[in-house]
């Protein structure tokens, strides 16, 4: 079983059209099974610090160690941060930046992912470098352009994710209850909503 193939369990209640004797709304019960979404909210912002976290010492000892441009210095860590990821990630399933957010990479079958694999991922993540534009009109009707980092592209290409350490127990546990994707809705995890 892979986290891709997870599903998930909901019961979701929505409101009829029929009321009862004392006007109150009957509310008719649904059940899905969704596929398991493991990223979690801001996780791009974190990405983007632990990112910065992991890049600012280079950047700073080729400055002052090594007396070179700011520019020189900045595109040389991107190579370093590059190898350093992939080897970080392998061995520990995170980098120094990750572990002060308390985020770890996994592969598919939740497992720390291979030197290729997470080579691949960290060559890919200058893909999150370009922004993507968005234009949104808020409540009074003003229109406004707003920047967003997709960080994501990178961990679908190399088939890894990014997620909390406290979520790695409960994607395994999910693994092992979901053994063969043919698996009915009795053994899915139901979440309520």
């Amino acid at each position: 079983m892979r986290i891709s193939e997870l599903k998930v369990h909901r019961i979701i209640h929505r409101p009829s059209r029929i009321v009862d004797n004392y006007g109150n709304r009957i509310f008719e019960e649904y059940e899905y099974d969704f596929k398991y979404n493991p990223y979690f909210k801001n996780s791009e912002t974190q990405r983007l610090f632990a990112k910065i976290i992991d890049i600012l010492p280079f950047i700073l000892i080729l400055i002052f160690l090594f007396n070179l441009t700011v520019l020189q210095s900045l595109l040389t860590s991107i190579a370093i941060v590059i190898v350093y990821g992939a080897i970080c990630e392998t061995i520990f399933g995170k980098t120094l930046g990750k572990k002060i957010f308390r985020l770890i990479v996994v592969d598919d079958f939740a497992h720390k992912p291979s030197l290729s694999r997470s080579l691949k991922r960290n060559i890919l993540c200058l893909i999150n470098l370009f922004p993507t534009f968005t234009d949104q009109q808020d409540r009074t009707g003003v229109w406004k352009t707003t920047m967003n980092f997709n960080m994501y592209l990178n961990n679908k290409f190399a088939k890894t994710y990014i997620i909390k350490e406290k979520m790695l127990k409960e994607i395994k546990e999910m693994l092992e209850e979901q053994v063969s994707p043919t698996s009915t809705a009795q053994n899915l995890p139901t979440l309520h909503k």
